[in-house]
């Protein structure tokens, strides 16, 4: 499927640039679809994951109290951001130092699993991400896209095929 890369507005600013998944033919990225899928089940935790993302975006950038770190491979920056610590909802990223971050979905972590393969909705999220993180490492060696000077911005091509 083909995804492009889209810049969050709304919840950008001073702090850090937010980024989401569009699919090419679909109106909602994946964070309006995270959004629309746990609102009303999880209204207040999918209202506390917003303004953690505001407070990253307008204020603070990506400190470690507001994400979870190593949630894919070594290096590739997946990360899980959660309203606090004993929630179960997972919204799945990808860190890019303190200024970028770019998230996707996620979902509920009940927490009678340990692992996030255990659930193949939250699988398949952070998977597809972890492979977005791979495209842009190798994009990045080819010079096919970049970050800007002040690492706020992604440049070139925002057009991934992700399976």
């Amino acid at each position: 499927m083909e995804y492009e890369l889209v810049k969050i507005e709304n919840l950008s600013g001073k702090g850090a640039s937010i980024y989401t998944l569009r699919p090419i033919d679909e109106e909602n990225s994946l964070f309006d679809n995270f959004v629309l899928n746990n609102k009303t089940k999880y209204k207040e935790e999918v209202q506390d994951i917003y303004k953690r993302l505001k407070l990253i975006g307008q204020q603070f950038g990506l400190r470690e109290q507001f994400i979870k770190i190593n949630e894919g491979l070594p290096g590739d920056g997946v990360i899980a951001l959660y309203d606090d610590p004993e929630s179960n909802l997972r919204l799945y990223g990808i860190q890019y130092g303190k200024t970028l971050l770019i998230i996707g979905d996620g979902g509920f972590k009940p927490k009678s699993i340990s692992r996030l393969q255990d659930d193949p909705k939250l699988k398949k999220e952070n998977f597809l991400l972890r492979n977005l993180s791979a495209q842009i490492t190798q994009r990045m060696r080819d010079k096919e896209i970049e970050i800007n000077d002040d690492f706020t911005e992604f440049l070139g091509d925002n057009i991934f095929t992700i399976e």
